[in-house]
């Protein structure tokens, strides 16, 4: 059974050399637009993601935010029982703002270990187009 190439002939007949380069270079042009077309989709797909979940993350901290605050006039009354009302709250203030400076360095911390996002579905598809090429070429 004889295989087709692009230009429709017959992969048993004999190609001369500049056929082949060109052949060579249409398919590779091709690979790559595909490629780059695998990479855009998976990012944009992973943007879309990416965005959903930080508007559910924003609403949720948002409601938390207001429990949050309730628990704090919660703590403050407590302590005006047996403290002036005005020490209360200095008291749990500044207990919120070491708390808050300690979650920020944290932050700040994992921020910068973070990796940037990869396409890596396209990247390992990439590999595995070069290593088939490399194999191909050393036969």
């Amino acid at each position: 059974m004889n295989q087709l190439t692009p230009g429709g002939q017959s992969a048993t007949q004999e190609h001369s050399t500049g056929e082949l380069v060109k052949l060579v270079a249409e398919q590779v042009s091709v690979l790559v637009r595909d490629e780059l077309r695998l990479a855009q989709l998976e990012m944009s797909g992973k943007a879309k993601q990416a965005g959903k979940s930080a508007g559910m993350l924003g609403g949720g901290g948002f409601i938390a935010l207001y429990g949050l605050a309730c628990l704090i006039a919660c703590a403050i009354i407590a302590i005006s029982h047996s403290l002036q009302a005005w020490l209360a709250a200095l008291i749990v203030g500044a207990a919120l703002l070491a708390a808050a400076a300690v979650l920020a360095a944290l932050g700040r911390s994992h921020m910068r270990e973070a990796t940037p996002p990869m396409p890596t579905q396209a990247v390992d598809s990439v590999k595995s187009d070069v290593a088939e090429i490399k194999e191909r070429a050393h036969r």
